[in-house]
């Protein structure tokens, strides 16, 4: 079967039938046969290998977040507790999402849709910058792309660099310390939002290069 495999945890057959029905609702998701306790759980990991597991923190032969803490697969904890004690526990036993139940089920259907975008950012093969890391944590999170501490701190260096001066993207690359690339990238970023001014100038070459320079 094709797509993100989901394994809901529930012990509670109708809530279960409800999480999987949403899961499979969803383009890009398979939504297997429930687990209602831990032990089915473990073997249905062991035999399926689901790339997500939805999992409640009551059942009947062991804790949710524990099971969690002990899979090296990516999950999500849907339980009606709310104290804080317990969704701080589930956050560091490795949980990306915590959703309280009752829930409507577009919301789960919109942490998925996250979830696929998150897991879709880090599938790359190559090595991945801080951008690439800072992006995925920030989309699982729901938040707007570009919004992450690390992006912000690094074009504010680009703009130090730049100064009061023009120049390259080279030239600002070997400043920073980047590549060239991830220079153009950052330059090109901040000209479309105007914090950066372009023109195209000729270099000792003859070639046209664009060079940069700080404010509106």
């Amino acid at each position: 079967m094709n797509g993100i495999r989901v394994l809901v945890v529930d012990d509670d057959f109708r809530v279960a039938g409800l999480h999987r029905d949403a899961v499979a609702a969803r383009p890009g998701f398979v939504a297997l046969e429930p687990a209602r306790s831990v032990g089915e759980a473990r073997a249905a990991v062991a035999a399926q290998a689901p790339d997500l597991v939805l999992v409640d923190v009551y059942l009947p032969d062991g804790d949710g977040i524990e099971f969690v803490r002990s899979l090296d697969v990516d999950a999500f904890v849907l339980s009606a507790a709310t104290d804080a004690a317990t969704v701080r526990r589930a956050f560091s036993a490795g949980a990306l999402a915590y959703l309280v139940k009752p829930f409507d089920t577009r919301v789960l259907a919109e942490r998925l849709d996250r979830f696929a975008r998150y897991r879709n950012l880090l599938s790359s093969t190559r090595p991945l910058t801080q951008d690439d890391i800072d992006r995925a944590a920030s989309v699982m999170r729901g938040e707007r792309e570009g919004a992450s501490l690390a992006r912000s701190a690094t074009e504010q260096t680009v703009l130090a660099a730049l100064g009061a001066d023009e120049a390259s993207a080279t030239e600002v690359a070997e400043r920073i310390g980047v590549s060239r690339a991830t220079a153009q990238r950052h330059l090109t970023a901040l000209a479309e939002r105007g914090l950066v001014q372009v023109s195209l100038r000729y270099g000792s070459t003859g070639r046209p290069e664009h060079r940069f320079r700080a404010g509106a």
